[in-house]
C-alpha cells in the first residue's frame, strides 16, 4: 500500500463540557467528513474529556475518517499546566473493539493509542501553540491560543 497524505480540515473551536475545543478532520474526502460522522463523533466528545483541574480549559480534537469503515476522535486536553490528557474513541473498526462496521457508532477505544500519522501533525502545532500563547507570556492569553491552528491544506508535506 502507497502512502498517501490526507486532507486537513480545520473548522471553528466549539465549547464542549466547559473546554473550549480547537478541532482538526482528517479524510481523504476533499468534500470533508461526512455531517452524520462528525455528528456522532461530537455527541460522544464530552465523555472524553477529564474533568477541569485549574489548567485554563482548552483542548483540542482530531476527528479522522478512514479510507474504510474507520471513524475516529481523538482528544486532546491540557491538564497541570503543561501536560496533555487523551482520550479516544473509535466506531466502524471491529479491530478495535466496535461491535459494528457503523462509522457512527462510537465506542471508546480502552488501548494505549493517541494517533495515527495522520492525526499526529496537530499535536506538534499544539504543543507550540501552548507554549507560545500560554506558557511562555508573563500574561497566558488563551484566545491567542485558540485562534493559532494549522492551516488547511495535507496532514503533512509542511517544509
Amino acid at each position: 500500500m502507497a502512502f498517501a497524505e490526507k486532507l486537513l480540515f480545520v473548522p471553528p473551536p466549539i465549547k464542549v463540557s466547559g473546554y473550549h475545543v480547537k478541532r482538526y478532520h482528517v479524510t481523504a474526502d476533499p468534500a470533508g467528513i461526512d455531517p452524520e460522522v462528525e455528528k456522532a463523533a461530537y455527541a460522544v466528545l464530552p465523555e472524553l474529556l477529564p474533568d477541569p483541574d485549574g489548567t485554563p480549559p482548552a483542548a483540542f480534537v482530531v476527528l479522522h475518517r478512514g479510507g474504510d469503515d474507520g471513524a475516529y476522535i481523538n482528544a486532546y486536553t491540557w491538564a497541570w499546566d503543561n501536560a496533555l490528557h487523551n482520550g479516544n474513541a473509535v466506531a466502524g473498526q471491529p479491530v478495535l473493539g466496535c461491535p459494528d462496521r457503523d462509522p457512527t457508532h462510537f465506542v471508546r477505544l480502552e488501548r494505549p493509542l493517541i494517533g495515527c500519522v495522520w492525526e499526529l501533525p496537530p499535536i506538534l502545532h499544539e504543543r507550540d501553540a501552548w507554549v507560545r500563547h500560554m506558557l511562555a507570556p508573563d500574561r497566558p492569553d488563551l484566545g491567542a491560543y485558540l485562534a493559532d491552528t494549522l492551516p488547511e491544506g495535507t496532514t503533512g508535506d509542511r517544509r
